[in-house]
């Protein structure tokens, strides 16, 4: 019921909100919530990790992006000899080095300061060129 106010002649009601009864709910909450705060245990988020096949591939054929976006083709049999290659001539030099196995992977690693760019321009030559097995090199920070 609204308060009311007598002056003069006519009584007339004060527009005013009583604040205690909401200072005193926001008290009451932010006690509960001081008291329930040690006792919630933080959850853990299980990452994947990285290395964890069971065998490594024999015939690893190897693209290797430099820093200057150059693209050099490794051979499973040569993996010391890179041989450079262009991002048109890049499916056909990748299927003379699989061997007619499409089953054998192909790995592209690529300079850190490489655009992301590049990479994918690499992966999607590949794939829309119906080589199946493709993916990533990951180098692990010590």
């Amino acid at each position: 019921m609204p308060a009311m106010v007598s002056r003069g002649r006519g009584r007339r009601t004060i527009n005013e909100i009583n604040m205690v009864p909401f200072i005193d709910v926001m008290l009451v909450l932010l006690i509960i919530f001081m008291v329930t705060a040690p006792l919630i245990t933080p959850s853990t988020v299980d990452l994947p990790s990285v290395g964890k096949a069971s065998k490594q591939a024999d015939h690893v054929v190897q693209i290797v992006i430099g820093k200057d976006e150059k693209l050099e083709l490794r051979s499973p049999g040569r993996p010391d000899k890179a041989q450079p290659v262009t991002l048109n001539d890049l499916v056909n030099a990748t299927r003379q080095a699989q061997d007619g196995d499409d089953s054998n992977p192909v790995v592209i690693s690529a300079d850190r300061t490489v655009r992301y760019e590049a990479v994918v321009k690499v992966m999607d030559k590949l794939q829309r060129a119906g080589i199946k097995r493709v993916g990533l090199s990951v180098q692990l920070a010590n």
